[in-house]
């Protein structure tokens, strides 16, 4: 969707600004400085700390709506990563929507159309039925040749252009105050991502656009009676106003009301993630945007009498945000199910390499090493189990991969984001449905279907594979040779010996030790230099003195942070 840039709302952007400041300074204060000199209190009030921060964010965010709304409603998604502090305070997020005022609506109707929604459709519910981030739906219906059709009509809020712009620029500015640390600029570029999802945002506000995406989802899934995508009523459609047919059910996360209808929550859960792995490795097409608002349990059909689930389908709805995998990104997505389903470390650190996971000159065998603990120690437990994980066993890990853990040679790269959001998203959703899920048997499930497929022509496979590694290496022969020629021509040439990991710890410490040395001699000269000045009467330089010996013992605290933090 190509837009005219907005004026940005000063007084909002400002808001955003400051709340993100404090929070920043919140981390460094407690997280950074104060865990290092009162670690039990930073550890024992941090679920109350994250609490506030959640609350204050989920009420900035129903204050605000935009873009603030889907920011929220991602983090309440995680509850297999995030702090249950965090998730439980946002997923309010979920239903605590503001609405637009029906005059607002009937002026998106008048821009669009030239008359108000009275007059296009037969019944129109003037209360919504749901609101989001962008826009708000209602239910509707409309006159057919098959008599009155039940539909759902979203329409985008006004001056949503504005405030997505301003929120935009705020989250800019964020995102290139978050690359200042180290850690975080060295493994993700975040104002790329924040770009990316600017990108997907503005895509989101076509509503064209996305009756496209509900037309080819639908085609997609023509021949599953298990999957149920809405019909799309072109006519009444236009980049402010979509209009789909009415399919809403059950919520997703109404476990409650899902177990109550016969149908096995479950049951759900395989659903939900067995639809995925098909949007993502066959179609290369895929719903973005899986959060609980957007899918919903529809049950079919009666109990079965032998005590099995109720059949049911699964129920998409908004598609205004999707994925795209290039094939490319497909076959080596492929490989890590396969490398997974297999145990093979090395198989799937080749295809995490190769996808650009791990940063360039990291110790491939020393991560191939850590893959093989996890997977053996892992393998075959629930996501409750992986939640529950003895601290003892984390420390034994940390203890035997320290140098792993302090160097963290990994990365998330940029064509991940919204495939990494959604895998996030569904991942939280199957937890909540099922404690006992387990992705192992699912990735293993699914990666036996690859194998089978691969093997249809397993005689044709062999032959080209094995034709393309001999052949490789002989195509490459004189490209290498005039590398290594024109490198010792110049001098450039150079023996590398596999590093002595211990080796490096130890000159790490040294130089590190040295380093704090000289810099608590500074600190020392300063303090003292301050304190003489003061005493003979200049105070305005002996404050200046204490000043710089305050801001070196905050540098000193600080690096001794985070050597700690990278050792642990």
């Amino acid at each position: 969707m190509t837009t005219t840039p907005a004026a940005i709302d000063r007084s909002r952007y400002l808001q955003i600004i400051r709340f993100f400041v404090g929070v920043i300074l919140h981390v460094v204060w407690w997280d950074i400085l104060l865990r290092r000199i009162m670690p039990r209190r930073a550890r024992r009030t941090r679920p109350d700390r994250l609490a506030r921060i959640a609350r204050r964010f989920r009420e900035m965010a129903v204050e605000m709506g935009g873009v603030m709304i889907k920011t929220g409603q991602f983090l309440s998604s995680r509850v297999d990563v995030l702090p249950a502090e965090i998730t439980e305070e946002l997923a309010w997020l979920q239903d605590e929507v503001t609405p637009e005022t029906l005059d607002s609506i009937r002026q998106v109707f008048g821009e669009e159309f030239g008359r108000p929604p009275e007059t296009i459709f037969a019944s129109f519910e003037e209360k919504p039925q749901a609101a989001a981030s962008l826009g708000q739906t209602h239910r509707a219906w409309l006159l057919l040749d098959g008599g009155r059709q039940a539909v759902i009509v979203k329409v985008q809020r006004p001056g949503i252009v504005q405030t997505v712009e301003t929120d935009l620029s705020a989250l800019r500015v964020v995102a290139r105050w978050v690359m200042l640390y180290r850690p975080i600029r060295r493994r993700a570029d975040v104002p790329a991502l924040v770009k990316e999802f600017a990108r997907t945002t503005w895509e989101e506000l076509d509503y064209l656009a996305e009756a496209d995406n509900a037309v080819r989802f639908r085609e997609m899934f023509a021949g599953d009676p298990t999957v149920c995508i809405p019909a799309v009523y072109g006519e009444f459609c236009t980049r402010r106003v979509l209009t789909l047919e009415d399919v809403e059910q059950i919520k997703i996360t109404d476990l409650a009301a899902i177990e109550a209808s016969g149908v096995s929550c479950p049951e759900v859960a395989k659903r939900v993630m067995d639809v995925y792995l098909r949007q993502i490795f066959e179609e290369g097409f895929f719903h973005a945007d899986p959060h609980p608002g957007n899918l919903f349990v529809r049950p079919v059909g009666e109990q079965p009498v032998d005590g099995t689930g109720r059949p049911f389908q699964l129920v998409f709805v908004d598609f205004g945000m999707v994925g795209r995998i290039p094939p490319s990104i497909a076959d080596q997505l492929e490989e890590i199910i396969l490398a997974l389903a297999l145990r093979d470390p090395h198989r799937l650190v080749g295809a995490c390499e190769r996808l650009g996971f791990i940063l360039p000159n990291a110790d491939l065998e020393r991560v191939e090493e850590a893959v093989a603990l996890v997977l053996d120690q892992f393998w075959g437990t629930s996501m409750e189990q992986l939640t529950r994980i003895d601290h003892a066993q984390m420390r034994e890990f940390a203890s035997e991969f320290r140098d792993l853990l302090f160097e963290l040679p990994f990365q998330v790269p940029q064509d991940f984001i919204f495939l990494g959001r959604a895998i996030g998203i569904l991942s939280g959703l199957a937890t909540s449905l099922d404690p006992q899920f387990n992705p192992w048997q699912l990735v293993e499930s699914y990666g036996k279907r690859l194998l089978d497929d691969r093997r249809r022509w397993p005689g044709v496979q062999r032959t080209i594979h094995a034709i393309g590694e001999t052949v490789r290496p002989l195509l490459t022969l004189p490209i290498h040779l005039e590398t290594l020629l024109l490198r010792a021509n110049r001098g450039d040439l150079k023996l590398r010996v596999a590093p002595d990991r211990s080796l490096e710890r130890q000159l790490r410490q040294i130089e590190l030790a040295a380093r704090r040395m000289v810099w608590g001699i500074v600190f020392a000269v300063l303090l003292v230099s301050g304190t003489l000045l003061y005493v003979n009467e200049e105070a305005a330089l002996g404050r200046i003195g204490w000043g710089l010996a305050g801001i070196t013992l905050l540098w000193l605290i600080i690096s001794g942070v985070q050597h700690q933090g990278g050792r642990h």
